[in-house]
């Protein structure tokens, strides 16, 4: 059995997270993806010997999303989502597993825009933050949209992993 440590650290004042909550839906998405051998058989956990998986979620808001993006990616602009993919950005041979533990990396996730995105979808922010965590997490495991087919085949995940927790998202 894989164990899951996501640690939730919210720095946004105007939405209350339960952190707890955050971190158990993690773990709900990573055992989902875990059983989908469509993801497994291309993330980047394959072939190492591990019993913890451990990432970070961090809430702020687009103005430090912005700051991130210009100081660490060269990007000009504030974003909803910016995923650190440590893991699965590292060259195999860099790649570190200490006590059996695979740190995947960070999400960090703008929560005044992801309300924006919602109000303009017409759903409730909680569903609209769940389908985002699920795009990190696609992230964290390696999966990128460079490409349209790309782009399908991460939005078809987070859809179907919302799906089985009775969530359903049909706005892109």
């Amino acid at each position: 059995m894989i164990n899951y440590k996501i640690d939730v650290e919210n720095e946004y004042s105007g939405w209350d997270i339960d952190e707890k909550e955050i971190s158990d839906f993690g773990g709900k998405v990573m055992n989902f993806f875990a059983g989908q051998p469509e993801i497994t058989a291309g993330w980047c956990l394959s072939g190492y010997d591990y019993k913890t998986i451990s990432f970070d979620i961090l809430f702020c808001d687009g103005e430090k999303t912005h700051i991130i993006n210009r100081d660490y990616r060269g990007k000009d602009y504030s974003a909803d989502i910016i995923t650190f993919a440590l893991f699965a950005d590292s060259a195999d041979d860099e790649r570190i597993i200490q006590e059996f533990e695979i740190n995947l990396g960070e999400i960090i996730i703008a929560l005044d825009k992801i309300k924006s995105s919602a109000d303009e979808k017409g759903i409730s922010k909680e569903t609209e933050l769940k389908f985002m965590i699920s795009h990190g997490i696609m992230h964290l495991l390696g999966f990128d949209h460079q490409t349209e087919e790309e782009f399908n085949f991460v939005v078809k995940q987070q859809k179907k992993v919302l799906e089985s927790m009775g969530i359903k998202y049909d706005k892109i």
